[in-house]
């Protein structure tokens, strides 16, 4: 194949275009390093920065927009705001009973210290430390107390574990906000015991009811007793000494039957010695005392 015929275009080496196809590149260029040069720190963040030749600097950045040397330095940032975690573990109580506890810390990374969490922990230092730390806590303090006492002394059981929690915790720049505990539950057989304890002092409580019921009603009756015979003792007195005294309840009990007759719908045709209503007959007079 002969070559010496073919034409090779020429690339034109100046000119309009070349110059306009230069300032492109150079603003490209230009613009890049300058979007990747800034960064923002949004509200309740701070942000470290690592740099490849000296790694990860001392200095932390607070809310804004900062600088930064492209592909040299890349920017981390961290929430530190607190966050809820939750955690539910199982432990054993002192008197051997199987305790399941839920547990809610807020926690936040210390600001001043992200520089090292960064290098020792990374960005996940929440799942890294607090489920191992809380669970041993939560072992450790439970087997302190008995199942009744996890129950009636919660408050102190949650400042023990909030006390132990935040020196743990302080040991990897973690800082703990709160610490409640959310769910306590027993085992079955811990929960029937309960309830059976429950039933057997309500059974207690009112069988003393009726023995104090049964007091009550013996004193009455002795103290009724003693009225009627007191009644009796001096209605046989009043007697003994007057005769007129049965005359006279006669006639009232005359008089109550009188008013019941009077206070009838029906018309009632009765004997007037059957109703002691013969008071004519009746020896009013008054024996005297022999």
């Amino acid at each position: 194949m002969n070559l010496n015929n073919v034409k090779v275009p020429k690339v034109p080496g100046g000119g309009p275009a070349s110059a306009l196809l230069k300032v492109g590149i150079i603003g490209g260029l230009g613009l890049y390093a300058a979007t990747q040069s800034l960064y923002n720190v949004d509200g309740g963040h701070r942000a470290i920065m690592f740099n490849r030749l000296v790694g990860v600097k001392d200095k932390v950045y607070p809310e804004g927009t900062h600088l930064m040397v492209p592909w040299f330095e890349r920017a981390v940032i961290y929430d530190v705001r607190a966050r809820p975690y939750l955690v539910e573990s199982t432990s054993g109580s002192r008197d051997l009973q199987m305790v399941k506890i839920g547990l809610r810390v807020l926690t936040r990374p210390m600001a001043d210290q992200l520089p090292e969490i960064y290098r020792t922990l990374g960005e996940n230092y929440s799942e890294r430390v607090l489920p191992s730390i809380i669970h041993e806590t939560l072992k450790a303090v439970v087997a302190q107390y008995n199942a009744s006492q996890l129950i009636t002394q919660r408050e102190a059981v949650s400042r023990e574990i909030r006390k132990i929690l935040t020196q743990r915790a302080t040991n990897f720049n973690i800082a703990l906000d709160d610490v409640s505990i959310t769910t306590l539950t027993f085992g079955k057989e811990f929960t029937a015991a309960i309830e059976a304890k429950q039933v057997a002092a309500q059974e207690a409580e009112r069988a003393k009811f009726i023995v104090e019921k049964a007091e009550q009603d013996k004193r009455s009756a002795v103290i009724r007793a003693q009225g009627e015979a007191k009644s009796a003792q001096l209605i046989g007195q009043a007697i003994a000494n007057n005769q007129a005294f049965i005359t006279l309840r006669k006639i009232e009990a005359a008089r109550e039957i009188a008013q019941t007759i009077a206070h009838s719908a029906n018309k009632v045709y009765l004997s007037s010695d059957d109703l002691l209503l013969n008071l004519q007959e009746m020896n009013l007079e008054v024996n005297p005392k022999k």
